[in-house]
């Protein structure tokens, strides 16, 4: 899976094929006519509130593939308040250091088919190098990746 850039009407669709959802079934949850439905597929953005209900209805999150793609992609903050800071934002803060299985699966097979060295998925991704070596020995069939 591409975390870079994905299609996300697509991958909806391919979720919609794979469980055989009935178009009936679709047009009752949304509320909507199937023309509409098959131009959600077309889209490669799609409203949040639409997103959420695809989450609901395919009982999958598809907001994290975003998520994933932050963790992958987007530079850390340099704006972060440190630990003795009173934080001023009445959001939720979220560790950016969370990783999910299919993350880890995606990084690792990055490193085993020499797509990237591991020095490579350091620097691009910010994965710290111990928690790399520590994804190696616990989820790596073969444990000699290359460190070039």
């Amino acid at each position: 899976m591409n975390f870079k850039e994905f299609h996300i009407g697509k991958l909806i669709k391919t979720k919609v094929d794979e469980l055989g959802v009935p178009e009936d079934r679709i047009i009752n949850f949304f509320k909507l006519p199937m023309l509409e439905i098959e131009a959600m597929y077309a889209d490669q953005n799609i409203l949040v509130d639409n997103l959420l209900k695809w989450s609901k209805l395919l009982e999958y999150d598809f907001f994290r593939l975003y998520s994933h793609h932050l963790i992958l992609y987007a530079p850390p903050s340099g704006n972060t308040p440190s630990k003795g800071t009173a934080n001023s934002s009445s959001l939720p803060i979220f560790r950016k250091n969370v990783y999910s299985q299919e993350l880890i699966d995606f990084v690792l097979e990055q490193i085993k088919s020499g797509e990237m060295t591991k020095n490579q998925v350091i620097k691009e991704y910010k994965i710290p190098k111990s928690t790399l070596n520590k994804w190696e020995v616990k989820y790596s069939e073969d444990t000699s990746l290359p460190v070039s």
